[in-house]
């Protein structure tokens, strides 16, 4: 079965990432540094994705290095254990989200990016 979040553009989703985080006194750089950290993108890799509209399955799919440190990521999304998402590329999505949830529940970016 395929989500429709898959076909979802990443350019739709990155504001309601950078609203969430600015409502609770976060930055878009911050954003930013948590996506690149995620996918490997450059900052300029990063806004040309978004200016292109890639959809999600795409923009996860072709990432230039998916952290490998990411599957230190554990906790709840929408009352799902990330860690215990069986499809592999809802549960980037929902790795994403984890890392979004935390920076805008304050906590420090050395204990988001798993320093």
């Amino acid at each position: 079965m395929t989500h429709r979040i898959y076909a979802m553009s990443f350019a739709s989703l990155y504001p309601l990432y950078v609203a969430k985080a600015e409502k609770k006194g976060r930055t878009k750089a911050e954003v930013d540094e948590i996506i690149r950290w995620f996918t490997g993108h450059s900052q300029e890799g990063l806004d040309a994705e978004i200016a292109a509209g890639t959809n999600l399955q795409d923009f996860l799919g072709r990432a230039p290095n998916l952290n490998p440190a990411r599957s230190l990521i554990t906790g709840v999304v929408c009352g799902v254990r990330v860690e215990q998402v069986e499809e592999p590329l809802m549960r980037e999505i929902r790795y994403l989200d984890k890392l979004i949830d935390e920076l805008a529940k304050g906590k420090a970016m050395g204990k988001i990016l798993r320093g």
